[in-house]
Protein backbone atom coordinates (compact mmCIF):
# COMPACT_ATOMS: atom_id res chain seq x y z
CA UNK A 1 0.00 0.00 0.00
CA UNK A 2 1.41 3.38 -1.06
CA UNK A 3 0.46 6.45 0.97
CA UNK A 4 0.27 10.06 -0.21
CA UNK A 5 2.36 12.72 1.51
CA UNK A 6 -0.72 14.01 3.31
CA UNK A 7 -1.49 10.51 4.58
CA UNK A 8 2.12 10.10 5.68
CA UNK A 9 1.85 13.34 7.66
CA UNK A 10 -1.27 12.05 9.40
CA UNK A 11 0.43 8.77 10.23
CA UNK A 12 3.47 10.50 11.72
CA UNK A 13 2.01 13.63 13.37
CA UNK A 14 -1.71 12.92 13.70
CA UNK A 15 -4.61 15.17 12.73
CA UNK A 16 -4.82 17.27 15.90
CA UNK A 17 -1.70 19.32 15.10
CA UNK A 18 -1.99 23.15 14.88
CA UNK A 19 -1.45 23.18 11.10
CA UNK A 20 -2.69 21.74 7.84
CA UNK A 21 -0.41 20.18 5.21
CA UNK A 22 -0.69 20.77 1.46
CA UNK A 23 1.83 18.74 -0.54
CA UNK A 24 3.19 18.98 -4.06
CA UNK A 25 1.53 15.65 -4.94
CA UNK A 26 -1.88 17.29 -4.43
CA UNK A 27 -2.62 15.58 -1.12
CA UNK A 28 -3.54 17.18 2.20
CA UNK A 29 -3.15 16.19 5.82
CA UNK A 30 -3.03 17.53 9.35
CA UNK A 31 -5.70 19.65 10.97
CA UNK A 32 -7.99 21.14 8.33
CA UNK A 33 -9.37 23.70 10.83
CA UNK A 34 -5.99 24.96 12.06
CA UNK A 35 -5.89 28.26 10.14
CA UNK A 36 -2.20 27.74 9.35
CA UNK A 37 -1.05 25.74 6.36
CA UNK A 38 2.32 24.17 5.60
CA UNK A 39 2.72 24.16 1.82
CA UNK A 40 5.32 21.55 0.85
CA UNK A 41 6.45 22.69 -2.60
CA UNK A 42 8.98 20.13 -3.76
CA UNK A 43 10.58 16.74 -3.41
CA UNK A 44 13.72 18.44 -2.07
CA UNK A 45 11.69 19.91 0.78
CA UNK A 46 10.40 16.46 1.71
CA UNK A 47 13.94 15.08 1.63
CA UNK A 48 15.02 17.80 4.06
CA UNK A 49 12.21 16.78 6.42
CA UNK A 50 12.90 13.05 6.15
CA UNK A 51 16.69 13.21 6.50
CA UNK A 52 16.68 15.70 9.41
CA UNK A 53 13.45 15.20 11.36
CA UNK A 54 12.60 18.06 13.70
CA UNK A 55 13.57 21.73 13.74
CA UNK A 56 16.61 21.45 11.49
CA UNK A 57 14.80 19.75 8.62
CA UNK A 58 11.91 22.19 8.87
CA UNK A 59 14.33 25.12 8.90
CA UNK A 60 16.18 23.84 5.83
CA UNK A 61 13.00 23.40 3.81
CA UNK A 62 11.63 26.77 4.98
CA UNK A 63 14.83 28.73 4.36
CA UNK A 64 15.16 27.26 0.86
CA UNK A 65 11.57 28.13 -0.01
CA UNK A 66 10.58 24.47 -0.35
CA UNK A 67 8.19 24.89 2.57
CA UNK A 68 5.86 27.90 2.70
CA UNK A 69 3.82 28.72 5.77
CA UNK A 70 0.50 30.34 4.89
CA UNK A 71 -1.25 32.42 7.52
CA UNK A 72 1.95 33.42 9.37
CA UNK A 73 4.03 36.61 9.24
CA UNK A 74 7.51 35.50 8.10
CA UNK A 75 9.12 38.40 9.95
CA UNK A 76 7.45 37.51 13.23
CA UNK A 77 6.37 33.84 13.34
CA UNK A 78 6.07 33.96 17.14
CA UNK A 79 2.49 32.67 17.34
CA UNK A 80 3.30 29.79 15.01
CA UNK A 81 6.30 28.70 17.07
CA UNK A 82 4.34 28.95 20.30
CA UNK A 83 1.67 26.71 18.82
CA UNK A 84 3.97 24.09 17.31
CA UNK A 85 6.93 24.09 19.73
CA UNK A 86 5.52 21.32 21.88
CA UNK A 87 3.63 19.55 19.10
CA UNK A 88 6.23 18.78 16.46
CA UNK A 89 7.41 15.49 17.88
CA UNK A 90 6.64 12.54 15.66
CA UNK A 91 4.45 9.78 17.01
CA UNK A 92 5.77 6.23 17.14
CA UNK A 93 4.05 4.50 14.20
CA UNK A 94 2.52 1.08 14.50
CA UNK A 95 5.45 -1.24 13.68
CA UNK A 96 3.22 -3.03 11.20
CA UNK A 97 2.87 0.23 9.25
CA UNK A 98 6.59 0.99 8.94
CA UNK A 99 7.12 -1.00 5.71
CA UNK A 100 4.27 0.95 4.09
CA UNK A 101 5.73 4.27 5.27
CA UNK A 102 9.20 3.45 3.95
CA UNK A 103 7.83 2.10 0.67
CA UNK A 104 5.66 5.20 0.21
CA UNK A 105 8.61 7.52 0.69
CA UNK A 106 10.99 5.58 -1.53
CA UNK A 107 14.74 5.17 -1.16
CA UNK A 108 15.53 8.55 -2.76
CA UNK A 109 13.83 10.42 0.09
CA UNK A 110 16.48 9.16 2.53
CA UNK A 111 19.32 10.78 0.57
CA UNK A 112 20.07 14.23 2.09
CA UNK A 113 20.02 17.15 -0.38
CA UNK A 114 22.80 19.73 -0.39
CA UNK A 115 22.81 21.99 2.66
CA UNK A 116 21.36 25.47 2.17
CA UNK A 117 24.07 28.06 1.47
CA UNK A 118 23.33 29.83 4.76
CA UNK A 119 23.87 26.74 6.90
CA UNK A 120 27.19 26.12 8.59
CA UNK A 121 28.29 22.47 8.39
CA UNK A 122 29.14 20.48 11.53
CA UNK A 123 32.28 21.52 13.38
CA UNK A 124 34.32 18.53 12.19
CA UNK A 125 33.79 19.68 8.61
CA UNK A 126 35.04 23.19 9.41
CA UNK A 127 38.58 22.30 10.48
CA UNK A 128 39.94 24.10 7.41
CA UNK A 129 38.67 27.34 9.00
CA UNK A 130 40.99 26.84 11.96
CA UNK A 131 40.81 25.45 15.48
CA UNK A 132 37.58 26.20 17.31
CA UNK A 133 37.78 29.75 18.78
CA UNK A 134 41.07 30.54 17.09
CA UNK A 135 41.30 34.12 15.85
CA UNK A 136 40.81 33.03 12.25
CA UNK A 137 37.75 30.87 12.90
CA UNK A 138 36.16 33.38 15.28
CA UNK A 139 36.56 36.07 12.63
CA UNK A 140 34.76 33.90 10.07
CA UNK A 141 31.96 33.07 12.50
CA UNK A 142 31.43 36.72 13.41
CA UNK A 143 31.54 37.83 9.79
CA UNK A 144 28.91 35.19 8.92
CA UNK A 145 26.43 36.75 11.33
CA UNK A 146 27.30 40.43 11.60
CA UNK A 147 28.49 41.40 8.12
CA UNK A 148 25.08 40.94 6.50
CA UNK A 149 24.49 44.64 5.89
CA UNK A 150 24.42 47.62 8.23
CA UNK A 151 21.19 48.73 6.57
CA UNK A 152 19.65 45.30 7.28
CA UNK A 153 20.50 45.65 10.96
CA UNK A 154 19.06 49.17 11.04
CA UNK A 155 15.75 47.74 9.82
CA UNK A 156 15.78 45.16 12.63
CA UNK A 157 17.48 46.95 15.54
CA UNK A 158 16.23 50.49 15.04
CA UNK A 159 18.16 53.74 15.52
CA UNK A 160 20.12 52.54 18.58
CA UNK A 161 21.92 49.84 16.53
CA UNK A 162 22.15 47.93 19.80
CA UNK A 163 22.16 44.16 19.26
CA UNK A 164 22.06 43.05 22.89
CA UNK A 165 19.38 42.75 25.55
CA UNK A 166 17.67 46.04 26.34
CA UNK A 167 16.65 46.96 29.90
CA UNK A 168 13.06 48.15 30.11
CA UNK A 169 12.69 50.83 32.80
CA UNK A 170 8.90 50.69 32.45
CA UNK A 171 6.40 48.22 31.03
CA UNK A 172 5.44 50.74 28.34
CA UNK A 173 9.00 51.81 27.46
CA UNK A 174 9.97 51.79 23.79
CA UNK A 175 12.84 49.70 22.46
CA UNK A 176 14.97 52.84 22.06
CA UNK A 177 14.31 53.92 25.65
CA UNK A 178 15.18 50.43 26.85
CA UNK A 179 18.45 50.31 24.90
CA UNK A 180 19.43 53.72 26.25
CA UNK A 181 18.67 52.45 29.77
CA UNK A 182 20.82 49.35 29.16
CA UNK A 183 23.86 51.39 28.19
CA UNK A 184 23.30 53.77 31.07
CA UNK A 185 22.88 50.93 33.58
CA UNK A 186 26.21 49.48 32.45
CA UNK A 187 27.80 52.92 32.87
CA UNK A 188 26.33 53.31 36.36
CA UNK A 189 27.46 49.85 37.44
CA UNK A 190 30.96 50.66 36.19
CA UNK A 191 30.75 53.99 38.07
CA UNK A 192 32.00 55.89 35.02
CA UNK A 193 33.12 59.46 35.58
CA UNK A 194 34.71 62.16 33.39
CA UNK A 195 38.33 61.46 32.51
CA UNK A 196 38.14 57.68 33.04
CA UNK A 197 39.26 55.20 30.38
CA UNK A 198 36.83 52.51 29.18
CA UNK A 199 37.51 49.43 27.06
CA UNK A 200 34.43 47.91 25.40
CA UNK A 201 35.19 44.45 23.97
CA UNK A 202 32.83 43.10 21.31
CA UNK A 203 31.53 46.64 20.89
CA UNK A 204 29.22 46.05 17.93
CA UNK A 205 28.34 49.29 16.17
CA UNK A 206 29.76 51.34 19.04
CA UNK A 207 26.63 52.06 21.06
CA UNK A 208 28.32 51.71 24.46
CA UNK A 209 31.36 53.71 23.35
CA UNK A 210 29.11 56.47 22.07
CA UNK A 211 26.98 56.54 25.23
CA UNK A 212 29.95 56.55 27.61
CA UNK A 213 31.74 59.35 25.75
CA UNK A 214 28.64 61.45 25.21
CA UNK A 215 27.04 61.18 28.65
CA UNK A 216 29.96 60.38 30.98
CA UNK A 217 32.92 62.16 29.43
CA UNK A 218 35.19 59.12 29.37
CA UNK A 219 37.83 58.15 26.83
CA UNK A 220 36.66 54.90 25.27
CA UNK A 221 38.01 52.26 22.90
CA UNK A 222 35.69 49.67 21.39
CA UNK A 223 36.83 46.64 19.40
CA UNK A 224 34.84 44.37 17.08
CA UNK A 225 35.69 41.53 14.70
CA UNK A 226 33.15 42.86 12.19
CA UNK A 227 34.59 45.24 9.61
CA UNK A 228 31.09 46.52 8.80
CA UNK A 229 30.40 47.35 12.43
CA UNK A 230 33.70 49.14 12.92
CA UNK A 231 33.22 51.35 9.87
CA UNK A 232 29.70 52.24 10.97
CA UNK A 233 30.79 52.96 14.55
CA UNK A 234 33.63 55.26 13.52
CA UNK A 235 31.36 57.20 11.17
CA UNK A 236 28.73 57.50 13.90
CA UNK A 237 31.23 58.90 16.40
CA UNK A 238 32.62 61.34 13.83
CA UNK A 239 29.16 62.55 12.83
CA UNK A 240 28.42 63.46 16.45
CA UNK A 241 31.83 64.98 17.10
CA UNK A 242 32.74 62.24 19.59
CA UNK A 243 35.73 60.71 17.80
CA UNK A 244 38.19 62.81 19.81
CA UNK A 245 37.36 60.69 22.86
CA UNK A 246 35.87 57.57 21.31
CA UNK A 247 37.24 54.95 18.89
CA UNK A 248 35.78 51.79 17.35
CA UNK A 249 38.48 49.43 16.06
CA UNK A 250 38.21 46.51 13.70
CA UNK A 251 40.13 43.65 15.27
CA UNK A 252 40.28 40.89 17.86
CA UNK A 253 40.01 41.87 21.52
CA UNK A 254 43.12 39.74 22.11
CA UNK A 255 45.12 42.25 20.08
CA UNK A 256 44.42 45.15 22.46
CA UNK A 257 47.80 46.22 23.85
CA UNK A 258 46.72 49.20 25.97
CA UNK A 259 46.24 48.75 29.71
CA UNK A 260 45.39 50.77 32.82
CA UNK A 261 41.73 51.08 31.90
CA UNK A 262 39.43 52.14 34.72
CA UNK A 263 36.59 49.97 33.43
CA UNK A 264 35.85 47.21 30.91
CA UNK A 265 32.44 46.42 29.43
CA UNK A 266 31.82 43.10 27.70
CA UNK A 267 28.30 43.19 26.28
CA UNK A 268 27.36 40.11 24.30
CA UNK A 269 30.86 38.74 23.62
CA UNK A 270 31.27 35.92 26.14
CA UNK A 271 28.85 33.73 24.14
CA UNK A 272 31.39 33.63 21.30
CA UNK A 273 34.67 32.85 23.06
CA UNK A 274 34.15 29.26 24.25
CA UNK A 275 33.77 28.04 27.84
CA UNK A 276 37.25 26.50 27.96
CA UNK A 277 38.64 29.94 27.12
CA UNK A 278 36.97 31.73 30.04
CA UNK A 279 40.11 31.64 32.23
CA UNK A 280 42.27 33.25 29.56
CA UNK A 281 39.53 35.71 28.66
CA UNK A 282 38.98 37.04 32.17
CA UNK A 283 42.72 37.01 32.87
CA UNK A 284 43.26 39.15 29.78
CA UNK A 285 40.58 41.63 30.86
CA UNK A 286 42.01 41.76 34.38
CA UNK A 287 45.41 42.62 32.94
CA UNK A 288 43.87 45.56 31.09
CA UNK A 289 42.43 47.07 34.30
CA UNK A 290 43.90 49.20 37.04
CA UNK A 291 43.59 47.93 40.60
CA UNK A 292 40.07 48.66 41.72
CA UNK A 293 38.82 48.77 38.12
CA UNK A 294 35.48 47.24 37.29
CA UNK A 295 34.34 44.71 34.68
CA UNK A 296 30.69 44.43 33.62
CA UNK A 297 30.06 41.14 31.81
CA UNK A 298 26.68 41.00 30.04
CA UNK A 299 25.86 37.75 28.22
CA UNK A 300 23.31 35.04 27.49
CA UNK A 301 23.47 32.16 29.96
CA UNK A 302 21.96 28.75 30.59
CA UNK A 303 19.71 28.13 33.60
CA UNK A 304 21.77 25.08 34.65
CA UNK A 305 24.74 22.90 33.72
CA UNK A 306 22.79 20.35 31.67
CA UNK A 307 23.29 22.34 28.46
CA UNK A 308 26.34 24.47 27.78
CA UNK A 309 27.20 24.45 24.09
CA UNK A 310 24.53 25.55 21.68
CA UNK A 311 23.26 22.24 20.32
CA UNK A 312 25.66 21.29 17.53
CA UNK A 313 22.89 20.04 15.25
CA UNK A 314 20.39 22.72 16.17
CA UNK A 315 19.08 25.63 14.17
CA UNK A 316 20.85 28.37 16.18
CA UNK A 317 24.24 26.70 15.93
CA UNK A 318 23.95 25.98 12.21
CA UNK A 319 22.32 29.22 11.05
CA UNK A 320 22.92 31.98 13.59
CA UNK A 321 25.86 31.49 15.98
CA UNK A 322 28.29 28.85 14.72
CA UNK A 323 30.65 27.83 17.52
CA UNK A 324 28.52 29.64 20.12
CA UNK A 325 28.64 28.33 23.69
CA UNK A 326 26.54 29.24 26.71
CA UNK A 327 27.26 28.56 30.39
CA UNK A 328 25.28 28.97 33.60
CA UNK A 329 25.99 32.22 35.41
CA UNK A 330 27.76 30.31 38.19
CA UNK A 331 30.41 29.11 35.74
CA UNK A 332 31.03 32.69 34.67
CA UNK A 333 31.20 33.93 38.26
CA UNK A 334 33.69 31.22 39.21
CA UNK A 335 35.83 31.94 36.16
CA UNK A 336 35.91 35.65 37.01
CA UNK A 337 36.77 34.95 40.65
CA UNK A 338 39.56 32.57 39.66
CA UNK A 339 41.17 35.42 37.70
CA UNK A 340 41.20 37.88 40.56
CA UNK A 341 37.79 39.54 40.22
CA UNK A 342 35.68 40.08 43.30
CA UNK A 343 32.10 39.57 42.12
CA UNK A 344 30.04 42.43 43.50
CA UNK A 345 26.67 42.00 41.79
CA UNK A 346 24.77 39.67 39.44
CA UNK A 347 21.38 40.18 37.83
CA UNK A 348 19.16 38.22 35.42
CA UNK A 349 17.34 40.09 32.64
CA UNK A 350 15.76 37.20 30.73
CA UNK A 351 12.28 38.77 30.66
CA UNK A 352 13.85 41.91 29.23
CA UNK A 353 15.50 39.90 26.48
CA UNK A 354 12.19 38.23 25.61
CA UNK A 355 10.74 41.73 25.14
CA UNK A 356 13.78 42.85 23.16
CA UNK A 357 13.55 39.94 20.72
CA UNK A 358 9.83 40.57 20.27
CA UNK A 359 10.54 44.22 19.46
CA UNK A 360 13.22 43.25 16.92
CA UNK A 361 10.86 40.75 15.27
CA UNK A 362 8.18 43.43 14.97
CA UNK A 363 10.74 45.73 13.35
CA UNK A 364 11.67 42.97 10.90
CA UNK A 365 8.01 42.40 10.09
CA UNK A 366 7.35 46.11 9.55
CA UNK A 367 10.43 46.42 7.29
CA UNK A 368 10.21 43.00 5.65
CA UNK A 369 10.52 44.06 2.01
CA UNK A 370 13.43 46.40 2.74
CA UNK A 371 15.20 43.74 4.84
CA UNK A 372 14.84 41.17 2.04
CA UNK A 373 16.18 43.70 -0.46
CA UNK A 374 19.24 44.28 1.74
CA UNK A 375 19.95 40.56 2.09
CA UNK A 376 17.68 37.92 0.55
CA UNK A 377 14.52 36.04 1.45
CA UNK A 378 16.43 33.12 2.99
CA UNK A 379 18.38 35.37 5.38
CA UNK A 380 15.25 37.25 6.40
CA UNK A 381 13.44 33.96 7.08
CA UNK A 382 16.31 32.78 9.27
CA UNK A 383 16.04 35.99 11.27
CA UNK A 384 12.29 35.66 11.71
CA UNK A 385 12.68 32.14 13.10
CA UNK A 386 15.66 33.11 15.23
CA UNK A 387 14.07 36.15 16.89
CA UNK A 388 10.71 34.50 17.55
CA UNK A 389 12.32 31.31 18.86
CA UNK A 390 14.72 33.23 21.09
CA UNK A 391 11.90 35.22 22.63
CA UNK A 392 10.11 31.99 23.52
CA UNK A 393 13.33 30.56 24.96
CA UNK A 394 13.75 33.52 27.31
CA UNK A 395 10.08 33.45 28.30
CA UNK A 396 10.29 29.75 29.19
CA UNK A 397 13.58 30.05 31.10
CA UNK A 398 15.40 27.86 28.60
CA UNK A 399 17.98 30.65 28.29
CA UNK A 400 18.79 33.65 30.47
CA UNK A 401 20.71 36.93 30.30
CA UNK A 402 23.00 37.91 33.15
CA UNK A 403 24.99 40.97 34.00
CA UNK A 404 27.84 40.21 36.38
CA UNK A 405 29.83 43.05 37.94
CA UNK A 406 33.37 42.26 39.07
CA UNK A 407 36.13 44.36 40.53
CA UNK A 408 39.88 43.84 40.28
CA UNK A 409 41.08 43.95 43.86
CA UNK A 410 44.60 45.09 44.78
CA UNK A 411 47.01 42.60 46.35
CA UNK A 412 46.25 43.92 49.82
CA UNK A 413 42.51 43.58 49.32
CA UNK A 414 41.83 47.28 48.93
CA UNK A 415 39.00 48.25 46.60
CA UNK A 416 37.01 51.44 46.63
CA UNK A 417 33.40 50.32 46.67
CA UNK A 418 30.40 51.87 48.45
CA UNK A 419 28.88 50.04 51.41
CA UNK A 420 25.53 49.98 49.62
CA UNK A 421 25.83 50.78 45.89
CA UNK A 422 22.93 52.45 44.14
CA UNK A 423 22.66 51.66 40.44
CA UNK A 424 19.48 53.70 40.04
CA UNK A 425 19.21 56.27 37.30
Amino acid sequence: MTLSIGELADEIFGTDVPFQVHAYDGSTGGNRDAGISFELKSERGLRYLVTAPGELGLARAYVQGDLEVVGVDPGDPYELLVRVKDRMGARIPDPRRIPDLVRSLGARMFVPPELPALEHPPGWRRLAEGIRHSKERDAKAISHHYDVSNAFYEHVLGPSMAYTCAVYPRVDATLEEAQEEKFDLVARKLDLRPGMRLLDVGCGWGGMVRHAVKHYGVRAIGVTLSREQAAFGQQWLAAEGLNRLGEVRHGDYRDITESDFDAVSSIGLTEHIGIKNYPGYFAFLSERLVDGGRLLNHCITRPNRHFTRLERGGFINRYVFPDGELAPVGVIINAMADQGFEVRHAEDFREHYARTCRAWAKNLSANWDAAVAESDAATARVWGLYLAGSSIGFERNEIQLHQVLGQKVAAGGQALYPLRPDFGS
